[in-house]
């Protein structure tokens, strides 16, 4: 067993901040300008980091959370994978009893059948070396999916939950009894959440930033990392530049797998980063359960139509059917979303749009001769022209990228003027969108959209408040669904439940790990 000490961050206090890694390069960010570093939340050097938060405090005024979001990545020679899997169901989850970094809880029987399954989903696929939390809960969970491989498991202590001092071991309506006031800002502001002189979750950001140093610098290709919810979450968002207000916006279910693609730039310095998916679960993506601790009742579903006929013999403009792979793929999307009520389905008027609406709605609308239901369901279909993106990607100066072969960050590749075109068009394709869900006439609504990766990939922006420059730093696959939550209604913030699903597509699943045998493969 190979473990790594926590790693201390510096801070430098004067009037532009730079962040002590060993690139001296600065990765570009779509919205922050610039960035600085804290000292890690380690316990022997939280006295220094509290006082060094505080101290910038009175110079700075409120702490924006966003500075924490980003920093320069140590350049990679080769394109590398990183798998984050969260640890399987622990004896405090279940009794809902306040983890953080506690190392009193062990997997339950359904833990270690979460992590099982995690396993057979993981079996087929290459890792070159596993980092683990050292709590108990991950490393079991780690043992488990690394199963019989010789390499050793590397533990490394920033890997372990997020640091919650005096709330750890709570049961949650005891933290509200005795703790009111600062349980409830942990529930509402977690980002400027502070107890016992510390803020845990700027503090968890710091520490996963230093993580990805020692990930990336570590010499493999395809890594897998089993840790917790909170650190996920923060190495999810810190690998993509997003600030500590993201907290508890990318969920991270019992071992929910996320993956990130790096990518050398060819003229070296900070790797380019992409989201490849999110909280792939061993159980269903849209199974009733909470988001970010909170029940929702609004739900929008993105889903890509599956592969088309291949255009090679016609004109790129031309409007593509599915092919005979695709509408596999949208009868396993109609199935998966049979045990949701399904309230209406938006799609995009082009024709394989059309027919994975279709085949949504024909299954919907069998329901009870299926067993789902007791009565037949009536699901209203319409289409918008805002989710056709296809003809503008059409106008670049480049080829049209087949949504059947799409590398990690194909957004990149098109002109400005492009991206800027379709995210226009996603804003008023998400503005109706709300509209659509914010309708009275139930009060619970879940709405399915069919439409290109492109508009998916611009409405998941939407949804987080990001920019267009964001675009590129998403995936989506072919057959694939995303399942964005809103706990607090269509006029509150939506949380991203997962990303790229394709776990439904069986034996036409894209494996979650690829070949590692040279870069055009990968």
């Amino acid at each position: 067993m190979i473990s790594i000490p926590p790693t201390t961050l510096v801070l430098h206090r004067n009037p532009s901040f730079f962040f002590s890694f060993p690139s001296t390069t600065t990765r570009p960010n779509p919205s922050f300008p610039s960035f600085f570093t804290i000292r890690s939340s380690s316990s022997s050097s939280a006295s220094s980091s509290t006082t060094s938060l505080q101290e910038l405090e009175k110079e700075q005024g409120e702490l924006r959370s966003e500075l924490y979001a980003s920093a320069p990545f140590p350049p990679i020679k080769s394109a590398k994978r990183v798998i984050l899997v969260r640890h399987g169901q622990s004896t405090w989850n279940e009794e809902g009893r306040i983890q953080g970094s506690s190392d009193f809880s062990v997997l339950t029987k359904k833990g270690e059948a979460q992590a099982e399954t995690s396993r057979q989903m993981l079996i087929d696929d290459s890792f070159d070396a596993c980092f683990s939390s050292p709590l108990i809960r991950s490393k079991r969970t780690a043992e488990i999916i690394w199963g019989s491989r010789e390499t050793e498991l590397i533990t490394d202590s920033d890997l372990r939950e997020i640091d919650l001092y005096s709330f750890q071991g709570l049961l949650k309506h005891e933290g509200k009894a005795k703790f009111g006031p600062a349980f409830r800002q942990w529930q509402v502001d977690a980002a400027n959440f502070n107890i016992d002189g510390h803020y845990p979750v700027r503090e968890l950001w710091a520490r996963a930033r230093s993580c990805w140093t020692k990930i990336l610098l570590h010499e493999s290709r395809s890594v897998l990392v089993v840790a917790h919810n909170a650190v996920n979450q923060a190495l999810v968002a810190t690998a993509i530049g997003l600030g500590t207000e993201y907290f508890r916006i990318l969920l991270q279910s019992n071992c929910g797998v996320s993956v990130l693609d790096f990518t050398p730039q060819p003229e070296g310095g900070s790797p380019f980063i992409c989201l490849n998916r999110l909280n792939q679960t061993p159980n269903s993506p849209i199974a009733a359960g909470s988001s970010g601790g909170r029940k929702t009742s609004n739900r929008i579903i993105l889903a890509c139509h599956g592969y088309t006929q291949s255009n090679t013999e016609a004109s790129t403009s031309e409007d593509l059917p599915m092919n005979m792979l695709g509408m596999i793929q949208s009868q396993k999307t109609a199935e998966l979303l049979l045990d949701l009520k399904v309230s209406s389905i938006i799609s995009s008027p082009k024709k394989a749009c059309f027919e994975t609406a279709m085949a949504i709605s024909r299954v919907q609308e069998a329901a009870d001769c299926l067993g789902a239901d007791c009565v037949p369901r009536y699901v209203e279909m319409k289409q918008i022209e805002y989710l056709d993106v296809e003809n503008t990607l059409q106008q670049s100066d480049r080829d049209a990228t087949e949504v059947s072969s799409l590398p990690p960050g194909w957004l990149n590749k098109y002109e400005d003027r492009i991206t800027s075109a379709v995210w226009n068009q996603s804003e008023k394709a998400w503005q109706s969108l709300l509209g659509e869900l914010s309708a009275e006439s139930e009060p619970s609504k879940t709405v399915v959209v069919v439409g290109h990766p492109a508009i998916h990939i611009a409405l998941m922006g939407h949804c987080l408040n990001l920019t267009k420059e964001w675009m590129g730093s998403f995936h989506l696959d072919a057959g694939s669904i995303s399942v964005l939550d809103f706990p607090d209604g269509p006029s509150g913030r939506g949380v991203i439940r997962c990303i790229n699903y394709t776990a439904h597509l069986g034996r036409w699943s894209i494996p979650i790990t690829r070949s590692t045998v040279d870069d055009e493969e990968f």
